[in-house]
């Protein structure tokens, strides 16, 4: 997408971020970067992570001096809150670059992304930074965050598990397993909201959950593990469909997670991310039959 004037650029990320679709306008955003400066898929993941984190901690400090100043005078609390937003609206493509230029630092085994890098990139689309201004942005995040920018991200458990698998004696091969998974979980990541807003209409068995049920909701959305589970059994099932059960209760056995969740959260993704429905199914299944149809086109090939 060719943007002519960069603050129209920042403009079109910054109304995605408040429109609560950031998320994955802002990870295709990371993941095309990392691939043009070519970082591993570790990387593109953390820097989401970092990026997601200091966003929220930016949020709670704006909202945090709003409430301040509500006490105050109405005029100062209206030129305050403009200064905020507009420092933060400024400066949001340095900070977004400098997540992923400090999550390429983490994985220094891998490749470091230089300044000069960033610089140049930054100068393509308009936005003329110094070193020095690099370097704040980057402490700036990290001061942010309380230098804990070393955050767990869903690759780090699918990682784990696969090679839990693999000692188990997984009949699918945890190699041919990975490939899969780093698509699906790209995928997960760019289609978060359609995924896990069915998701939830399959956990509750209803079309229209209620707020309060959303918010209830968001524990499951940061639970990596179980996203982890549900990418691997989406895997095993594009891979293999006869050794799916055999994934699945490894998985079960392994986490805790109850086989009907990891079906229904592997049901959600195979559906929503290769847009079709599950082997031996004409018809659209609904949400609280999804484990169940999984298990029925998984039998239908042993």
């Amino acid at each position: 997408m060719a943007f002519t004037q960069h603050q129209e650029f920042t403009e079109w990320l910054w109304l995605h971020f408040v429109n609560e679709l950031f998320f994955p306008v802002l990870a295709e955003f990371i993941f095309l970067l990392s691939e043009q400066w070519c970082l591993e898929k570790s990387v593109s993941y953390q820097a989401v992570e970092i990026l997601e984190r200091f966003m929220v901690k930016q949020a709670e400090n704006i909202c945090r001096q709003a409430t301040i100043q509500l006490r105050g005078n109405e005029k100062t609390e209206s030129q305050n809150w403009r200064a905020l937003k507009e420092q933060l609206f400024n400066k949001f493509i340095l900070r977004l670059v400098s997540c992923v230029q400090l999550a390429s630092k983490l994985s220094f085994h891998y490749k470091i992304i230089s300044n000069i890098t960033v610089l140049n990139f930054l100068q393509a689309l308009g936005y003329l930074y110094t070193k020095e201004e690099l370097l704040e942005s980057e402490l700036d995040v990290l001061k942010s965050l309380n230098f804990q920018i070393n955050l767990p991200t869903p690759l780090a458990y699918v990682e784990m598990l696969l090679e839990v698998l693999g000692y188990n004696g997984c009949l699918v091969p945890a190699t041919q397993l990975h490939a899969t998974c780093l698509t699906l979980l790209d995928l997960v990541y760019l289609l978060h909201e359609p995924i896990y807003e069915s998701l939830l209409r399959a956990s509750i068995e209803n079309s229209t959950p209620s707020q309060l049920q959303g918010e209830k909701f968001i524990s499951v959305k940061e639970d990596f593990m179980l996203l982890a589970v549900g990418i691997i059994a989406a895997s095993a099932f594009i891979q293999n469909h006869e050794c799916w059960s055999q994934v699945v209760e490894h998985l079960q056995s392994i986490t805790g997670i109850a086989s009907e969740s990891i079906a229904e959260f592997s049901y959600a993704i195979l559906t929503h991310s290769v847009g079709a429905n599950t082997p031996g199914r004409q018809q659209p299944v609904p949400p609280h039959l999804a484990a169940r149809a999984l298990k029925a086109a998984a039998s239908s090939n042993t």
